[in-house]
């Protein structure tokens, strides 16, 4: 099959450099002009499970924008309900009762939900739930999983970064995924001073496998910090309603206290939410959080639909259905070709990783090949499938897979 090329992509990042700092800022940055031969950097239009790049190349989008795509793109029902409620009004002086109406429906649908609070950006409300368990508990240190992501606050990336600072981090305490034990000792030595525990609910970290909660894991998670007061965040941003219509913590069967969404709520429209639970009401009345666009009407009717979609189709058990599917027809290629693509996570939003690979390399030509060929997929990232994901992808999918394997084969890499 024919190969892309992206002279356009690429001309117009050498243009956006003159005026953008570094031309793509942030996690779309992940694919430098050093691979643009091989990976598109600009989209010129989207529908369906598929995007059109610059350059008019067609690609099978296993991205689905980082997320935020969970029913294709371009889809009616939402697109509908946004242009509805655009025509009457969005962002104005006051609220709009639709958020009232995307509050009941998330309090309905979440058992933990007791009322919700809407942002735009995961790490608004990553950011406003630790704040809200600092204020609620009068202590400081937050405990957090080592790898785990949870936005781009200075307390999350990593010292050394540019621009942070070590004492950016000394209220913030990093354990072992799985690590029942390590928690435990945490809480022993310094639990009179912590205020939350945030963690995915399960293990999604970039460049690494993805592990599963062990069984039981969650249950002695949430016994111990309920007996020693200290707030539970979960961060569903990624994985929020590809798992359980009612959040990821109903697939492993456990009771947060805050839960964190966005990504998926509104099928790439910008809204975020945090759901919590009536004896954390008050508290967070209280504390002030807020930004310029956050009663935007739109997003929250686009919200709606999205969620009522998510219902009509059964979304999680087609998503398993769907990625299960993808990945056994990905693991007997490899296999044909002499190579072991280990998959881990969900299937809804798997991981991948050659394990002849040790240093990537292969993995990384792997994924280009195929993103060269029309399957645009990444070597850092989780992958995603959406409901607009046919068999007819699929095939196609395994095609270019296939041939892919054969290409970094003959290379010897």
């Amino acid at each position: 099959m024919n190969t892309y090329e992206y002279p356009e992509s690429r001309r117009l990042f050498e243009r956006a450099c003159h005026v953008i700092p570094g031309g793509i800022y942030g996690h779309f940055n992940a694919v430098p002009l050093s691979r643009a031969e091989a990976f598109p950097l600009y989209a010129a239009r989207a529908e369906g499970a598929r995007f059109w790049d610059v350059d008019g190349n067609e690609f099978i989008d296993y991205l689905c924008a980082y997320g935020p795509m969970i029913l294709g793109y371009g889809h009616p029902a939402v697109d509908e309900a946004f242009r509805r409620q655009m025509q009457q009004a969005d962002t104005v002086s006051l609220a709009s009762p639709k958020m009232i109406e995307l509050a009941e429906m998330l309090v309905d649908r979440v058992a933990i939900a007791d009322w919700a609070f809407f942002a735009k950006n995961g790490a608004d409300v990553t950011s406003y739930a630790v704040t809200i368990a600092r204020a609620a508990t009068g202590r400081n240190k937050i405990i957090a999983i080592k790898g785990g992501y949870h936005g781009t606050h200075p307390w999350m990336q990593p010292p050394g970064h540019h621009g942070i600072r070590l004492d950016d981090h000394a209220h913030y305490i990093r354990i072992p995924w799985n690590d029942y034990d390590a928690l435990e000792r945490v809480v022993a030595e310094q639990g009179d001073d912590i205020a939350g525990f945030i963690a995915s609910p399960y293990h999604h970290p970039v460049f690494e496998d993805n592990a599963l909660p062990a069984e039981g894991y969650w249950q002695q998670v949430q016994a111990l910090l309920r007996k020693r007061g200290i707030v539970f965040i979960i961060d569903d941003v990624r994985s929020g309603f590809r798992l359980h219509r009612g959040g990821s913590n109903e697939r492993y069967g456990f009771e947060p206290d805050l839960i964190c969404f966005c990504k998926a709520l509104a099928n790439g429209y910008p809204i975020s939410a945090l759901v919590g639970t009536e004896a954390l009401r008050t508290v967070t009345a209280n504390v002030f959080h807020t930004g310029s666009y956050w009663y935007s009407a739109g997003p929250m009717a686009a919200a709606m639909a999205t969620l009522e979609e998510l219902d009509r189709l059964d979304a999680p058990r087609l998503f398993e259905e769907i990625g299960t599917k993808l990945n056994d027809g990905l693991l007997r290629i490899a296999q044909s070709h002499g190579y072991t693509l280990k998959i881990t996570g969900e299937p809804s939003m798997a991981y991948y990783r050659i394990t002849e690979d040790p240093s990537t390399i292969l993995h990384q030509r792997w994924n280009a090949e195929c993103t060269r060929r029309g399957a645009y997929v990444t070597p850092h990232h989780n992958w995603f499938v959406s409901t607009a994901h046919t068999d007819a992808d699929l095939e196609r999918t395994w095609a270019i897979a296939d041939e892919a394997f054969a290409v970094v084969k003959n290379e010897g890499i």
